[in-house]
C-alpha cells in the first residue's frame, strides 16, 4: 500500500477561521479497479444480456458528451457542460449543467443554450460567468445569478470571447479575444475591417509568414490574442456594462499564442494585480518557434485597469513553456515544459517557477510520465493526468516531495478540480462513455456524480475488453487492446480489423472515441486490436522517440507482428483481415499497401501518401527531425520512407476517406492515393466530405462515413 502523507487542503475563499481538512490517499490499484467497475455495473439500469444489443451509429450519436467540470468556490457544487447532437438537425447543442459534490441531488440544467461553455464561478460563488453564441454572431461573455433570474449579456463584440476569468475581487473579468495589433479595443474599427473583409470579392490570402493555415482556418488576416478586461457589477440586477468599457490590457501585442487552444494558457495572480501567460517570442515570418511564459502587471488608473510591460521568465529555455498555474500564495508558477525544440514527441516536464529566487525548478526530475491538465493545490501539491501503458492516470506531487504518486487508475481520466473534499474528474474506458467522478481524500473508493448515459449504456451489449502485450520490433514489449464483439467465442473464425492510431505520437487508450469508437467497429462482428507500437505515448521518452528519422519501420513490424500474435491465437480468420487508420494511421495503411498483400482490404482516412508534400500541412515545425532529414539536405531519405514512393506494389483494394478542408493532412493526399490505384486498376473507392476536415464532426457526415466502412467491411471481411 502506498500511503501518501497527510495533507491540509483549503480553498482559496477560505477564511483564516475555516476548518482545515486533512486528507489521505490510501491506493490500491487493485482495489481502484473493482471499485470503478463496481460502480459502472450498479449505476446503470439492470438489464440482462439477453435485453442487450450491439451498438449503432446512431448509438454512438446519441451519447450525451460531458465536458470539464468547474467547482463552486465553497466545494460544494460542480458545473459542467453537456453537449447533444441530433442526427435528425445535424446539428448540436450545449448546455451548463450543476449537481452537488455530495450527490445528494440529480444534476440540474442551469443554461439554456444552445452553445453555452467556459463556465467560471465568481469569488463568492453567486454567480456563474459564461459564453454563448446563443444570439447569432461570435460567442459572447454572459452572467447568470445563481440565486435566481435570467443571464445577461455582458459584451457585444465583432470578435469571440475565450476562456474568461474573475478577478479575485469580483469586480471584473479578463478574457481572451481576438483583435489586430493596430487596433486593440477600438471596437468600431474592429467590426469596420472585419466587414470589410468579408466583402472582399477576391479573398486573397497574402502572407510571408511560415503559418498559412490551421486545421480548418486560415490565419493570414493578422489577428492575435489580447487579454481584456470587463467590470461587472455586485449587484446582479444592475444594467450590463456596454461596450465601451471592454479595455485591452495588452495593446499593441503581436504575440501569437498556442496555436490549437487559447483556453488555459494564461492565469491571473491570487492578489489580482499580474497575469502570466503563454505567448511565442520570435518574430515573423516565424521561421522557428518559441512559447515562454510572460507576466504582465496590471494597475488601476483612474478605475480602470492597465496592463504593464511584458516580462519573460522563461526565456533560457529553448523550448516551449505552457499552461501556467499560480501558487495560492502567488509565490511563482507551476508550468509545463519541453526542454528541446522542434522534437515532436518531447515529454513534457513540471516545473514551478519562484519569483523570489527567478529560477524554475523541476518536479520530480526522473520521472517518465509526461503530465497534462495539471492543477495546483492551495498547499502547493500539484495534481496532474499522464498517460501510462495504454491508459491516462491521476497523480500528485506532494508540496515538498520529489516524487510521484498515483492517485487514480484509468481507463483515461482528465480535467481533474479540487474541492476541500476530494477530487473532481472525468474518467472513460473504451465501453463507457465520460461522466463525472467524485473522489474522497479519505476514501480508496470514487463514485459516479454524474449518470448522463447510464441508461443508454446499460441497453447495449458493448463485447469484452482485453489488454495484453506481445513481441514487438526488435523483441521489445509491445502493449495492445484486443475487442471483442457481441457474441465471440473462441471456438470460431472472426474477421480481425487493425485500428492504427495517428500521431504518430499519441496513443490508443482505454477511452470512448467520440470517432474511432472501438467499441462500435467491434458491433460489426470483427474482433478489433488497437496496438499501441513504437513511437507512442505513455510508454516512456525512448519508446516514442524510437521512431525519429523513420517512421514506417518499427510501427510497421508491430503491425504486422500483432497481426501475426491473433493468428496464433486460433480464432482469426486469416482471409477477412482488414487494417483501418487515419492521420499517420493512414500514413501506416498506405505503408501496408505497398509492403504487403496479406489484408483482404484497406482503410485510408486522412492519410499521409507523399511525406514531401506534408511540407503544406498547416504545421510544417521539426519535420526533418521526424524524417531524418530536410528536402533540401537528402531528399532520397524522405522518399524511402514516403509510401508514395512504393506504388508498384499496390494490390489491396483501398476505401480513401478525407475532408476537403483538412489542412494538417491536405486532400490531396487522399486524391492522389485514389488516381495512383485506380490507374493502376487496384479497387479503390474516395469519398470526400466538402465540409469537414482532418475531424469528421457532423453528425450525417459521420454516419455516411461509419456506413463507408461498415460496407467496405462487410465486402471483404463477412461483417455483419
Amino acid at each position: 500500500m502506498i500511503r501518501l502523507r497527510d495533507r491540509s487542503l483549503r480553498t482559496a475563499s477560505h477564511d483564516n477561521n475555516a476548518a482545515r481538512r486533512t486528507a489521505c490517499f490510501a491506493l490500491r490499484t487493485c482495489a481502484l479497479g473493482l471499485a470503478w467497475i463496481v460502480a459502472i455495473a450498479t449505476s446503470a439500469t439492470a438489464r440482462t444480456q439477453d435485453d442487450r444489443r450491439p451498438m449503432t451509429v446512431e448509438d454512438l450519436w446519441a451519447m450525451d458528451r460531458v465536458g470539464a467540470p468547474v467547482v463552486s468556490p465553497d466545494g460544494a457544487r460542480v458545473v459542467f457542460p453537456v453537449t447533444r447532437y441530433s442526427m435528425e438537425t445535424n446539428d448540436s447543442e450545449r448546455r451548463l449543467w450543476i449537481v452537488p459534490v455530495d450527490g445528494s441531488e440529480p444534476e440540474q440544467p442551469v443554461t439554456r443554450g444552445p452553445r453555452d461553455g467556459s463556465p467560471a464561478f465568481s469569488p463568492d460563488g453567486r454567480h456563474l460567468a459564461f459564453v454563448s453564441s446563443r444570439d447569432d454572431g461570435p460567442a459572447q461573455l454572459w452572467v447568470l445569478p445563481l440565486d435566481g433570474g435570467e443571464a445577461r449579456r455582458v459584451t457585444d463584440l465583432p470578435t469571440a470571447v475565450v476562456d474568461p476569468r474573475w478577478l479575485p475581487d469580483g469586480s471584473g473579468i479578463l478574457f481572451l479575444a481576438a483583435t489586430w495589433p493596430d487596433l486593440d479595443d477600438d471596437w468600431k474599427a474592429v467590426r469596420k475591417r472585419i466587414e470589410k473583409r468579408s466583402e472582399d470579392k477576391v479573398g486573397a490570402h497574402v502572407t510571408e509568414n511560415r503559418t498559412v493555415r490551421h486545421w480548418d482556418r486560415y490565419t493570414t488576416d493578422g489577428r492575435v490574442p489580447h487579454v481584456f478586461w470587463v467590470p461587472i457589477a455586485k449587484d446582479s440586477t444592475a444594467a450590463p456594462p456596454t461596450v465601451a468599457n471592454v479595455v485591452d490590457l495588452t495593446p499593441g501585442s503581436a504575440r501569437l499564442m498556442n496555436f490549437d487552444s487559447w483556453d488555459g494558457q494564461w492565469d491571473i495572480a491570487p492578489d489580482g494585480r499580474t497575469i502570466v501567460l503563454s505567448a511565442n517570442d520570435t518574430a515573423p515570418p516565424y521561421r522557428t518557434l518559441d512559447f515562454d511564459l510572460f507576466t504582465i502587471p496590471i494597475t488601476i488608473e483612474n478605475g480602470t485597469p492597465r496592463g504593464g510591460t511584458w516580462t519573460s521568465i522563461t526565456d533560457d529555455n529553448p523550448g516551449d513553456d505552457f499552461r501556467p498555474r499560480y501558487a495560492a500564495d502567488g509565490s511563482g508558477v507551476v508550468y509545463g515544459r519541453r526542454v528541446r525544440a522542434e522534437i515532436e514527441p518531447e515529454f513534457t516536464r513540471l516545473a514551478r517557477y519562484s519569483f523570489e529566487t527567478r529560477t524554475p525548478r523541476d518536479l520530480y526530475a526522473g520521472s517518465t510520465y509526461s503530465p497534462s491538465e495539471w492543477t495546483v493545490a492551495p498547499d502547493g501539491a500539484v495534481f496532474f493526468h499522464a498517460q501510462d501503458r495504454g491508459r491516462t492516470n491521476l497523480f500528485v506531487i506532494e508540496a515538498e516531495a520529489d516524487d510521484v504518486a498515483l492517485v487514480e487508475r484509468g481507463g483515461v481520466t482528465s480535467n481533474v478540480a479540487l474541492t476541500p473534499s476530494g477530487l473532481v474528474y472525468q474518467r472513460q474506458s473504451i465501453q463507457s462513455p465520460p461522466e463525472l467522478w467524485f473522489r474522497p481524500y479519505d476514501s480508496v473508493e470514487a463514485r459516479v456524480l454524474t449518470h448522463r448515459n447510464d441508461d443508454r449504456i446499460s441497453a447495449l451489449d458493448l463485447g469484452t475488453v482485453e489488454d495484453v502485450t506481445f513481441r514487438g520490433h526488435g523483441d521489445d514489449r509491445v502493449q495492445m487492446w484486443i475487442v471483442y464483439p457481441p457474441g465471440f467465442t473462441p471456438r470460431d473464425d472472426w474477421p480481425l480489423l487493425q485500428i492504427i492510431h495517428g500521431g504518430p505520437h499519441g496513443a490508443s487508450l482505454d477511452r470512448w472515441h467520440p470517432r474511432w469508437n472501438l467499441a462500435l467497429f467491434a458491433s460489426t462482428g470483427a474482433v478489433v486490436t488497437a496496438v499501441n507500437f513504437h513511437g507512442s505515448t505513455g510508454f516512456g521518452q525512448a519508446f516514442a522517440e524510437s521512431i525519429l528519422g523513420n517512421h514506417a519501420e518499427k510501427p510497421y513490424a508491430d503491425i504486422e507482428l500483432a497481426t501475426d500474435y491473433m493468428l496464433g491465437r486460433g480464432y482469426i480468420d486469416r482471409d477477412r483481415l482488414v487494417a483501418a487508420g487515419g492521420s499517420y494511421g493512414g500514413y501506416l495503411v498506405a505503408w501496408i499497401l505497398g509492403h504487403t498483400d496479406r489484408y483482404a482490404a484497406l482503410i485510408n482516412h486522412a492519410g499521409v501518401y507523399d511525406l514531401l508534400a506534408q511540407f503544406g500541412s498547416d504545421f510544417t515545425w521539426g519535420r526533418a527531425n521526424n524524417y531524418g532529414a530536410a528536402p533540401w539536405d537528402d531528399p532520397a531519405r524522405i522518399s524511402e520512407c514516403s509510401p508514395s514512393h512504393h506504388p508498384h506494389l499496390f494490390e489491396t483494394p483501398t476505401l480513401i476517406l478525407h475532408g476537403e478542408r483538412d489542412y494538417r493532412v491536405p486532400a490531396h493526399h487522399g486524391i492522389l492515393l485514389h488516381g495512383v490505384l485506380t490507374a493502376k486498376g487496384v479497387r479503390s473507392r474516395l469519398v470526400l466530405f466538402p465540409d469537414e476536415h482532418h475531424f469528421i464532426l457532423k453528425p450525417q457526415a459521420a454516419r455516411l462515413w461509419w456506413n463507408e466502412i461498415f460496407a467496405w467491411l462487410r465486402e471483404y471481411a463477412g461483417t455483419r
